[in-house]
């Protein structure tokens, strides 16, 4: 068996790596680490972690809620990040507080410019580990 030690990086389709980055990094805050629009691939920086906006001819079906991208945010910022989105004409489509499951706590699904879904979650427990997520406290 294989034993993995965590995620080097994940992969986000988009159509428009230009309009695509705009996104990720002013909405996001994101930092760009590398970008190669001619070859259609951007990688981004969030919070130690890599995500790669890849060129892509198709855009994603924006009704797949459960194939989505998670990224958490500090407890004492869920509010305002949430209020920031609705400032940038960026729509809330759903939220919840799931608790009890794999991955809990407050957390707000929406879109990006190519209709991927993402979330943004103030991360309270994670079964896979002992301690609570960054996001609580």
């Amino acid at each position: 068996m294989i034993r993995t030690m965590g995620v080097a990086h994940f992969t986000i389709p988009v159509t428009d790596t230009e309009r695509s980055l705009t996104f990720y990094t002013e909405i996001l805050g994101m930092t760009a680490v590398q970008v190669n629009h001619e070859r259609g691939m951007v990688f981004l920086d969030s919070g130690g972690d890599c995500i790669i906006l890849a060129r892509s001819a198709q855009a994603a079906d924006p009704e797949e809620h459960d194939l989505h991208h998670a990224f958490i945010v500090a407890a004492d910022e869920y509010e305002d990040a949430k209020a920031f989105l609705a400032e940038r004409g960026v729509e809330i489509f759903f939220e919840e507080d799931r608790q009890g499951g794999a991955v809990n706590g407050p957390r707000a699904y929406f879109h990006d410019p190519d209709g991927n879904v993402l979330e943004i979650i103030n991360l309270t427990s994670y079964k896979g580990t002992e301690t609570p997520g960054a996001g609580s406290g």
